[in-house]
């Protein structure tokens, strides 16, 4: 029964973008449907998930990133809607933006909030093929070739083609690091959505995927934008523009450079992190925090921190370099070293009260230590 449900949801699935292609390719002029739209009934669409949950996630996860966020979620108002083209992905997008600001987690983020995991997407990390001979790991190995007749890949097709109602994700995570063949063979899944092994063997289709890309390209020349380096003449050239579009601009400069137009003209959105700022660093313990007392519920714990701490950590984990990484590697330093301590050294807790499910920890900071106390 399982399986014949697969297969009914498959062909359900299937029959749906039969017709969406049918409609695609219609006249524009001439007759139209002989079927007017029902009146008062809702949007038929194949995709079900609930775009303020979506949203709220992503906000709750993301700091520092409005603007980034709202573009992305206009494109999944899109994507939810199902009026994108369906011979193509749903979306093809590139973030670019320094280390450590968010590109990735964002992904992650929206796998969960779609899939309630955080690796429900396809990643491919191709700084592992910076070799041109790296490319059969992609498209497949030739024919005459060991593993031809297979045509297997690192896709994992599950998680490309997503679910009945739900999009599949992919991530090309740091693509300016893999060759230009490998890259290069990207360029059939930016325009029709399939890309077919080279042996032929076997089609991955990539039209019920949203295809994100990550990218560190303009990092340097954006670090000197914010500090307001240039020549004169720059200077000059770009004082009509707002901050986000003279970023845009370096970005695109700096894309051209590496890859050729017709590849960078086939990207859909091209999307730039900011640099973290030192003002947002207080939110982000927040969620570092949050992320922790997950960790700690499997042993029935919960920790909370003063401000004092707080303020501590934020202090300590800043680098504009480094983003968030260097936040966590400050966090892992100075409160889960010494927190590790306390629990396997200290006192053993007292049970926890009536009604009270954790047992709970408060940490604070005083005399240039971190100091813990079952509360």
């Amino acid at each position: 029964m399982p399986f014949l449900t697969d297969r009914l949801h498959d062909t359900a699935r299937q029959q749906k973008l039969a017709s969406a292609l049918a409609d695609e390719n219609a006249r524009m002029t001439g007759a139209s449907s002989t079927k007017g739209p029902t009146p008062n009934a809702g949007l038929q669409t194949r995709f079900t998930f609930d775009l303020d949950q979506v949203e709220a996630e992503l906000r709750a996860a993301i700091i520092g990133q409005d603007e980034s966020l709202e573009q992305l979620l206009e494109i999944l108002k899109v994507v939810r809607a199902d009026i994108g083209d369906p011979r193509k992905p749903l979306a093809t997008i590139l973030f670019c933006g320094p280390t450590g600001v968010g590109k990735t987690e964002t992904v992650r983020t929206l796998a969960r909030a779609l899939y309630g995991d955080a690796d429900a997407f396809c990643r491919i990390d191709m700084n592992t093929l910076s070799q041109e001979h790296y490319a059969a790991a992609l498209t497949g190995a030739p024919p005459g070739y060991v593993g031809s007749k297979e045509g297997t890949t690192i896709l994992d097709q599950e998680k490309i083609e997503g679910t009945r109602n739900l999009p599949g994700l992919v991530l090309f995570d740091e693509l300016e690091k893999a060759s230009n063949e490998v890259v290069l063979a990207l360029m059939n899944v930016f325009d029709n959505g399939l890309l077919t092994v080279a042996s032929g063997e076997r089609t991955y289709s990539f039209r019920n995927a949203l295809v994100f890309m990550s990218s560190n390209l303009g990092a340097r020349e954006l670090m000197a934008l914010d500090e307001h380096s240039g020549n004169l003449w720059q200077r000059i050239r770009n004082s009509g523009k707002s901050r986000r579009e003279r970023a845009h601009d370096i970005v695109m400069n700096s894309l051209l450079d590496r890859f050729p137009p017709e590849l960078v003209n086939r990207i859909d959105h091209v999307d730039t992190f900011n640099w973290i700022s030192r003002d947002k660093m207080p939110a982000l313990v927040d969620v570092e925090m949050a992320r922790l007392n997950r960790r700690l519920r499997k042993h029935e714990l919960s920790l909370s921190i003063s401000t004092t701490l707080r303020d501590f950590l934020s202090v300590e984990g800043y680098d504009k370099r480094f983003g968030a990484r260097g936040l966590r590697r400050a966090i892992r330093r100075n409160l889960e070293f010494p927190l590790a301590g306390f629990l396997l050294d200290g006192p053993a807790p007292d049970a926890p009260a009536s009604g009270q499910a954790m047992t709970l920890v408060f940490a604070d900071h005083k005399d240039g230590q971190v100091q813990f106390q079952y509360s």
